[in-house]
C-alpha cells in the first residue's frame, strides 16, 4: 500500500501555518519522513491518506507495516474463463505469483461452475474467483497487477468501454465493491492468450473436470 502525508506546518516565530502534502509513498518511507518532520517541533497536525482516499493514523500505519512483513507482496495475478455453451458451464482458472519473506510463491487454482450465459460472464466469474483467492490469502490494502486476455472485462473495469449488459454489470459491481472492501489498488492489464496460457489451461482443465489446487514455493525449484 502507498500513502500520502498532509501536515500543517507553522512558520518559526509566526502564527502562520501552511498545509503541505507529499506524493504517494511506501508506508515505510512515510513513517521515516514522519519522524524527521516531528523533530522540527512545528507540526500542528499530521494526516495520512491511502490511494483509495481512506484516512489512517500513525499508529495504524505502524501496525500495518509490521503486518506487511507477513503478507504477500509484489502480486501479479492471471485469470481466464472458458465457456461451454451447450451446458452453460464455465471453467475458471487463476494463477497468482507473489513474494513473502524473500521467497517467491505461486498459487494455481481452477473451478467449474454452472448457469453461466456467455464467455464474457465466464471471464468475470474467473476474475471474481481470483479476488476470493487473494482474500483467502489475507491480502489487504495493497497495490497489485491483474492480467487477463478478455478485452471486454479489462476495458470495462478500466472504464475504456461501457457496460450495457445487466448480467455483466452485476459482476462488474461485485468486483469493484470487493476490491474497495479489501483496499486494493488494481492495475488491470490486457495480455495475449499466449501470455495467459497458465490460466487458460486451468480453465480448460476445469471444463474437463480436472481440478487443480496448488501452492508452490518457487525457490524450491518447482515449476
Amino acid at each position: 500500500m502507498k500513502v500520502r502525508l498532509e501536515w500543517n506546518y507553522q512558520i518559526p516565530k509566526s502564527k502562520k501555518t501552511y498545509l503541505l502534502t507529499t506524493d504517494f509513498m511506501s508506508v515505510q518511507d512515510i513513517l521515516y519522513m514522519t519522524r524527521d518532520i516531528e523533530k522540527t517541533g512545528r507540526v500542528k497536525q499530521l494526516q495520512y491518506f491511502d490511494q483509495m482516499d481512506s484516512e489512517w493514523t500513525k499508529k495504524e500505519l505502524e501496525k500495518l507495516l509490521e503486518k506487511e512483513a507477513e503478507e504477500p507482496q509484489q502480486i501479479i495475478a492471471y485469470f481466464d474463463g472458458g465457456f461451454d455453451k451447450p451446458t452453460k458451464t464455465a471453467g475458471l482458472g487463476v494463477v497468482i505469483y507473489y513474494e513473502k519473506n524473500g521467497q517467491k510463491f505461486r498459487i494455481r487454482k481452477n473451478e467449474r461452475i454452472e448457469e453461466i450465459e456467455s464467455n464474457n460472464e465466464a471471464e468475470y466469474a474467473a476474475l471474481w474467483n481470483l479476488l476470493l483467492q487473494l482474500e483467502e490469502q489475507e491480502v489487504h490494502h495493497t497495490e497489485l497487477t491483474i492480467k487477463g486476455d478478455s478485452l471486454v472485462v479489462i476495458n470495462q473495469l478500466t472504464n475504456e468501454w461501457p457496460c450495457y449488459e445487466e448480467d455483466l454489470e452485476r459482476w462488474l459491481d461485485r468486483i469493484e465493491k470487493k476490491t474497495k472492501q479489501l483496499g486494493y489498488k488494481v492495475n488491470y492489464q490486457s495480455v495475449s492468450r499466449k501470455e495467459n496460457r497458465e490460466a487458460d489451461q486451468l480453465a480448460s482443465q476445469a471444463l474437463n473436470e480436472i481440478f487443480i489446487s496448488s501452492h508452490s514455493n518457487l525457490n524450491d525449484g518447482e515449476s
